[in-house]
């Protein structure tokens, strides 16, 4: 998601030679979202899917995803955007062993990957990208479809969510339980955070306001500072 940030009276902004220091904010939230067409942000985390067997997507939501060995962009994790992509996998699979997985994808470093043997396309990783971003319609021959690919280095950037599709109603049910224990025992093993109350995730710091002294976080919705200058 992407926050935007706006001074809120009474909180005062202090301007100095060498910085802009914002004492008090107020954000609003909304839902970063880009169609498969868009070029990702670097960054950013996005709605993204995957097409699996039945059997790999129990796995996947208990023991979290696996680096394929090799592939079209090399090692990782391939996902995308559109769901008609995910919908095709895994390729000569029967519709009764096909499930459609929705993910939370935290992107990173992107390079862009939108011609035939580009010189990058299975080292940018190594060249401290971390995912990969074929655009669909590209003209690639190694994506016949024309619809988007990515592929994620690190399987720890990927998180299931939800299942968007699978062969019968109780197989839904299953992995719909096994995401929801899953997203319970991540919760549990968290502490809240002291200022916003949300559940810390890594590198989400507590500090003092340069203003006031009050704990406060980017993650809390407001912060008015009682300084006064």
């Amino acid at each position: 998601m992407r926050r935007f940030y706006k001074a809120v009276s009474p909180s005062t902004v202090l301007l100095t030679m060498s910085a802009i220091l914002f004492f008090g904010w107020e954000v609003e939230y909304d839902d970063f979202h880009l169609g498969a067409e868009q070029e990702p942000k670097f960054g950013r985390t996005y709605t993204m899917y995957h097409g699996t067997r039945v059997e790999t997507a129990r796995s996947i939501i208990q023991n979290g995803f696996q680096q394929s060995a090799d592939g079209m962009l090399g090692p990782g994790v391939y996902v995308s955007r559109d769901q008609k992509k995910a919908r095709r996998y895994p390729l000569n699979s029967l519709d009764s062993d096909r499930v459609v997985l929705q993910l939370r994808v935290d992107c990173g470093k992107i390079k862009r990957i939108d011609i035939d043997n580009h010189p990058m396309q299975k080292s940018w990783h190594s060249q401290g990208y971390d995912t990969a971003w074929v655009p669909p319609n590209c003209g690639m021959k190694a994506v016949p479809s024309g619809l988007e690919e990515d592929c994620i280095w690190d399987p720890n950037r990927i998180k299931v969510t939800n299942v968007i599709a699978a062969p019968n109603s109780t197989v839904s049910a299953e992995l719909q339980h096994l995401i929801s224990q899953q997203q319970g025992r991540g919760a549990s093993s968290q502490k809240h955070c002291p200022a916003c109350r949300r559940r810390n995730v890594p590198g989400h710091a507590v500090q003092s306001c340069w203003g006031c002294g009050a704990n406060i976080c980017t993650f809390m919705t407001e912060h008015v500072c009682q300084n006064k200058f």
